[in-house]
């Protein structure tokens, strides 16, 4: 069947089963829910599986080989892995790995720039405090809950919901090791529990060199065609008796129920793909009032204010190669998200976003007015009038977020305040080990924060920081301490930072230990630094968060109904819902795009384009000499595709977003062909609304992986871990 056929095929399957049914490539779906809601019209689009053999709540299946890469809680992934091996080889993005490179890079082993490769497992490097987590079974318990708080005023609900979580969790834990954890979906109006197994030693096995693992820097960041090798190899290693256990080495790799087998066939346009992991979050239920909010307020601030951090850090960067290292994922981080919101406006406008939702809302007004439910009928309007009153509490918690806590002194600062607290309340027998305890903690943090860090730097952000704050924000929300400033030092927020990081105990390392060799609550209370934290909180608590808090009770009591609403109105239509980390997968297939009008990207790049892109010791598009030497000769092996090319990345139509950073692109038979890292500009409002004509995911080529560990990096051994599966003969 070619790719028109199967599409009117789909089209009209899907018209049969589900008037009004989502578009097949939208939709970031419960894996548990894919028998009843997605098998028949995945099956359609090429899968070969059963809905069994993808979620089994008692047998192994796909989603045992998917892992979300956290920090102990499994309710939240800052990246997602998959099993490519029995002995608990993972693969994931170099940008997911990438703060555990640079910690164990130094001047002298710069793996960031040269990579690192562990020769055997002896070599492979512990990283303190990241975990590796996997969905042992999800249920829905929304009837129970429900049940629970029915008759109940909304204060008295709050408090239920705590219980009856807690007993559920504990219900389902008892005499176990998993962790479980409850999300909400659809505003509060459905309930599931998912039960996880999480592992506690992720070792680091290798990383190709940035100028593989970044090539295109923030350039290409978000823009396709694309030519970025971004993976990066861990390992998960357990208990003898195969159970999560901190890191020993007495450990073992761990035996995973499922690991995927490694496609080498390739892909082709109309193939069949789907995108498994951990999305983090969308918000594509968002009503206009919200989006307006987004568009004219709290985007433009977060551009203008991670403009000016990222240009200041840049500078020492370019000087200094010791900052460099240390500021590399910070930068990343920054940089990756100041993008972002430029796309995300730029987006919202091109498709009148805005204008369809307030369609939208027309319609559902007068669906709502005639249902005779005052819930329904008065949503909308809750939601205009509580996002109206907010405006301002909203753009000072971007200042909040963006500005103050920009400034790296005055966030570090901040976690000394529960210290202060303590100190000036008295120390006594009863407190005296919470304290040292609490000393201990702040020591150990410390040394972190001044291993990356650099008070040039520094400076320079918070002088510039705190004087757009001063300028922009109305006078009727500055803390006190911004007048008193701004007069003695003639409206010169730099020469303020001159004063913080010559007389605060949080400028120096040397500083930092001393005071907490004999902390002292009065130096605390004299410390500009915690003088400023002190007047910020002031108006926070004062002004900002009753206001704010109310505003958010009230937009999350109207969204309730409004989406509850939503779903009787539209009951024929299969809704998915918003992204929240738990895991999902989303399924299309590999597929080209038109970005404008004469311009046609092809679904796949080849290595020509590293080459074409090639710029010698430039910090995005600079390239390994080996690397280009291959192109040059065209010495692929195994790993070329049938036209004799060296396929790089490829494109499909899955929906994706934030978190599914690392998920494996599976074909129809279960098999990995690529990961996934990135989306693409023109589709820059996929958090808020699925663009069927642009919306695509960028994905690494899983034989240019196999290519780089195997033919630069020298590390045949870890091929040989996987279960390769070769294209037949012929195909």
């Amino acid at each position: 069947m070619n790719k028109f056929s199967l599409k009117i095929f789909t089209l009209i399957l899907a018209f049969v089963m589900f008037t009004g049914y989502t578009h097949a490539d939208e939709g970031m779906w419960l894996p548990m829910l894919v028998k009843r809601l997605n098998e028949a019209d995945m099956k359609a689009n090429g899968l070969r599986l059963t809905a069994e053999e993808i979620y089994s709540g008692n047998n192994s299946s796909l989603k045992d080989a998917i892992f979300g890469l956290g920090y102990g809680d499994p309710s939240w992934n800052f990246c997602t892995s998959e099993a490519i091996s029995s002995k608990g080889l993972l693969l994931t993005n170099h940008h997911c790995a990438f703060d555990m490179i640079q910690n164990h890079s130094s001047v002298k082993n710069d793996y960031l720039t040269d990579g690192f490769w562990a020769k055997n497992m002896s070599e492979e490097l512990p990283n303190e405090g990241i975990t590796a987590s996997v969905l042992v079974k999800m249920e829905d318990i929304t009837k129970r809950v429900k049940k629970a708080l029915d008759g109940l005023s909304l204060d008295d609900q709050a408090v239920k919901l705590e219980e009856v979580k807690a007993e559920i969790i504990a219900e389902h834990t008892k005499g176990t090791h998993y962790k479980g954890y409850i999300k909400d979906f659809f505003y509060g109006n459905e309930y599931y529990l998912f039960i996880s197994e999480v592992f506690l030693d992720v070792r680091l096995v290798g990383a190709p060199p940035s100028s593989i693992g970044k090539f295109g820097g923030d350039t290409d960041n978000w823009m396709w065609p694309r030519h970025t090798g971004d993976f990066s190899l861990l390992r998960i290693y357990a208990g003898k008796d195969g159970k999560p256990a901190p890191y020993s080495v007495d450990n073992v790799p761990l035996k995973p129920k499922h690991s995927l087998p490694v496609s080498m066939k390739g892909v082709q346009e109309g193939d069949f793909s789907m995108v498994f992991g951990f999305p983090g979050s969308t918000q594509r239920f968002k009503t206009s009032y919200g989006l307006d909010v987004d568009y004219a307020v709290t985007n433009p601030a977060r551009i203008k204010l991670r403009e000016k951090r990222l240009s200041l850090m840049k500078e020492q960067m370019d000087i200094d190669a010791k900052t460099r290292i240390a500021y590399a994922s910070k930068y990343a981080g920054i940089s990756n998200y100041y993008k972002y919101f430029i796309g995300q406006n730029a987006g919202l406008k091109r498709l009148k976003t805005i204008d369809k939702k307030r369609v939208e809302e027309k319609e559902y007004q007068v669906w709502a007015d005639g249902s005779k439910n005052e819930a329904y009928s008065t949503a909308l309007s809750r939601l205009d009038k509580a996002y109206s009153s907010s405006v301002d509490y909203s753009l000072w918690s971007v200042y909040l977020q963006e500005a103050f806590f920009g400034s790296e002194i005055l966030q570090f600062g901040a976690s000394f305040i529960q210290l202060q607290r303590t100190l000036a309340a008295g120390v006594n027998e009863e407190n005296q080990a919470q304290v040292d305890a609490m000393i201990e903690k702040l020591k150990t943090s410390s040394k972190e924060h001044f291993e990356e860090y650099s008070a040039t730097v520094d400076k320079n952000v918070t002088g510039a920081l705190l004087g757009m704050f001063y300028t922009d924000i109305d006078k009727q929300y500055h803390p006190d301490i911004l007048a008193r400033i701004a007069g003695e030092n003639g409206g010169d927020f730099n020469k303020y930072a001159n004063v913080i990081f010559e007389n605060s105990a949080f400028a120096t390392e040397e500083k930092t230990m001393k005071f907490l060799e004999n902390p002292n609550p009065e130096v605390l209370e004299k410390d500009p630094v915690m003088q400023f934290i002190s007047s910020v909180l002031g108006v926070y608590y004062a002004k900002i968060r009753p206001q704010s808090s109310v505003a958010n009770e009230e937009v999350a009591a109207a969204m309730k109904d409004y989406v509850a609403g939503l779903l009787i109105k539209n009951k024929k239509k299969t809704y998915y819902p918003d992204a929240n980390s738990s895991l999902r997968l989303s399924y299309g297939n590999v597929e080209d795009y038109s970005p404008k009008d004469g311009v046609q990207y092809q679904y796949f790049t080849t290595l020509e384009g590293v080459a074409e892109k090639y710029v010698p010791n430039d910090g995005e598009f600079d390239a390994p000499k080996a690397l280009l030497e291959m192109q040059m000769s065209k010495e692929y092996g195994k790993y070329a595709d049938k036209d004799g090319t060296l396929h790089v990345g490829f494109i499909t139509n899955n929906d994706i977003t934030g978190g599914n950073s690392g998920s494996p692109v599976i074909n129809g038979n279960g098999e990995l062909i690529g990961l996934a890292f990135d989306g693409n500009w023109e589709a820059m409002t996929g958090d808020l609304v699925y663009d069927e004509q642009y919306k695509r995911c960028i994905n690494v080529d899983i034989r240019y992986v196999l290519f780089c560990i195997d033919k630069l990096a020298g590390a045949a051994h870890l091929i040989d871990e996987m279960n390769l599966v070769r294209a037949k003969k012929g195909k």
